[in-house]
């Protein structure tokens, strides 16, 4: 797998070159690697990387994810109403 600055987690701004690496490094799991760089740890709790995170693994150590201890998706940081985003009272 080739390295470059690809963001692969927009919210902790973790670039697939710094994922490669780490697990390149350090022979991880997806759980591991993600405590490592931070990627999946952000506002949407990785429901825009996680997979991409799995690959990196897969690719880079050649093993499926085996997932004993889940990733995990994590909830917004608060919840918000309709009428904070903009609805209006009636």
């Amino acid at each position: 797998m080739e390295s470059h600055p690809l963001i692969i987690c927009r919210c902790e701004e973790v670039t697939l070159a710094e994922l490669v690496e780490t697990a390149q490094t350090y022979p991880c799991t997806a759980r591991e690697l993600k405590l490592r760089t931070r990627a999946g740890m952000g506002c949407c709790g990785g429901r825009t990387c996680r997979t991409l995170i799995d690959q990196v693994i897969q690719q880079v150590t050649g093993q499926a994810p085996s997932h004993t201890v889940s990733l995990g998706y994590q909830p917004p940081i608060r919840p918000v109403s309709f009428q904070t985003i903009g609805g209006q009272r009636a």
